[in-house]
């Protein structure tokens, strides 16, 4: 380029969709991890299509106008689950927003865990600690379509959220959600307790589309980033039917940590590791 010569705008006029997202791309590669896959969800938001038909065919069409802005949305760090307004997670596809959490691909492994646990059989009762827009519980609700759930949170916010996706799952005849302080006032037991609590220490630094943009409550839990399980593991015992399993997301260095925790209230406990190897679970 001469001198003076600018970048194409990912909305130039007459751009087609695959000029459009490599240059996206090369402009969120400073501010994102993947910055490709970033452009894709924002280009098929701004066609109103799915990733998937926009990757088969729609490469050759224009660059819609609201691309620019959505990229530049980007750019400032905003979650592009917050800018979509959606986030698929295991099977279902859920709305989230503001004041709940973004569901993680490594959350998945609890709901793998729990496969594991149970094949052969399903579980009747799910309890979700936590639950966010109700991450955990409506999967689990979408992979036995015979067990009913309660989500626990302490953010209305959030409770909303999770109430809208169950209705649009089709499973609010079959989850109930309440606002609490994890188990507390929480009775009877469950053949399946999932809890996805939050685990950052209030001294660790978080990237800024997280700690500038996710409710703090959903990631910080004391100094140590344990204060939550010593709230959850002590009602284990008795929230988990015979034959029934807990399975609690951790950080992962924290193993040990929420394992001994665990062993102090006399269950066994394993560790189950996500795809890239890291400690991301105790199952009990």
């Amino acid at each position: 380029m001469g001198d003076g010569a600018k970048s194409p705008s990912p909305s130039g006029e007459g751009l087609k969709v695959r000029q459009g997202l490599a240059t996206a791309a090369a402009q969120l590669a400073p501010v994102s991890a993947t910055p490709r896959l970033d452009a894709e969800l924002l280009m098929a938001y701004a066609l109103g299509i799915t990733r998937e038909r926009l990757l088969l065919a729609h490469l050759d069409d224009c660059v819609p106008p609201a691309f620019a802005g959505l990229v530049a949305r980007r750019l400032t760090h905003e979650p592009v689950a917050y800018i979509t307004g959606t986030r698929a997670f295991w099977t279902i596809e859920l709305a989230v927003g503001p004041g709940a959490l973004i569901p993680r691909p490594d959350s998945e492994t609890l709901i793998e865990a729990a496969v594991e646990h149970f094949v052969g059989r399903a579980p009747a009762t799910i309890l979700d600690l936590g639950t966010g827009p109700g991450t955990l519980l409506l999967a689990a609700l979408d992979q036995w379509p015979r067990a009913t759930g309660l989500g626990v949170d302490r953010s209305r916010e959030a409770l909303a959220m999770a109430r809208a996706n169950a209705a649009r799952l089709g499973s609010a005849d079959r989850a109930r959600f309440v606002e609490g302080d994890w188990a507390a006032g929480i009775t009877g037991s469950f053949d399946l307790v999932l809890a996805n609590p939050p685990y950052v220490g209030t001294r660790e630094a978080l990237p800024p589309e997280v700690c500038d943009h996710e409710p703090a409550a959903a990631l910080y839990a004391g100094p140590d980033g344990l204060d939550a399980y010593r709230a959850i593991v002590p009602d284990l015992p008795r929230l988990v039917s015979p034959g029934g399993v807990a399975i609690l997301e951790i950080g992962h260095e924290q193993a040990a940590s929420v394992g001994a925790l665990v062993t102090e209230t006399g269950r066994a406990w394993r560790l189950r590791c996500d795809l890239a190897g890291r400690s991301r679970a105790i199952v009990t």
